[in-house]
């Protein structure tokens, strides 16, 4: 995977912090549509890519406090396999105000990596089968690619199987 060149998209704190890291991604800005019902399904049509490679950040309740779900775009976040994982015994989802306010991010554009405090964080299993994943770069229409193993790293992520496909 190539490094980046400025040029190729924002700096967000997504990027700033995979620049810290010494992380190498590649940056993939598109054009939003901002009637688009589906934010990652729109982004795996930019990017060309299959859905089941671009992964949706989603911020959980767990009671006593927020955590991390990415799972692919094209599923859903299974929230007891999620409680499960973080050693909890139920969440909700968060509310999109408080997902904002912790991570620093809008909805559409919540990326998993350089949110504003660094939350507990699952990444689906399914990510691991893969060479690159794609996740929110921080922005609506814009995406960063880096390996999962990478983006595990730099969220300290836990593995689980938290995504259940969509029939």
């Amino acid at each position: 995977m190539a490094k980046h060149r400025p040029a190729d998209g924002p700096s967000t704190p997504a990027t700033v912090a995979l620049d810290r890291a010494g992380v190498t991604y590649t940056r993939h800005p598109y054009e939003h549509d901002p009637s688009a019902q589906s934010y990652g399904l729109e982004a795996a049509e930019a990017l060309g890519v299959p859905p089941a490679h671009v992964f949706k950040t989603l911020l959980v309740d767990t009671g006593k406090g927020l955590a991390v779900g990415v799972v692919p775009v094209d599923g859903q976040l299974d929230l007891k396999a999620v409680a499960s994982a973080l050693g909890t015994k139920a969440v909700t989802m968060a509310d999109p105000a408080a997902a904002e306010r912790s991570t620093g991010y809008v909805v559409g554009g919540i990326s998993p990596v350089g949110q504003k405090r660094a939350l507990p964080t699952v990444l689906d299993d399914t990510a691991y089968a893969l060479e690159v994943v794609y996740v929110s770069g921080g922005r609506r229409g814009f995406d960063i690619g880096l390996s999962p193993a990478d983006l595990a790293t730099v969220t300290r992520a836990l593995r689980a199987s938290i995504g259940r496909r969509v029939s």
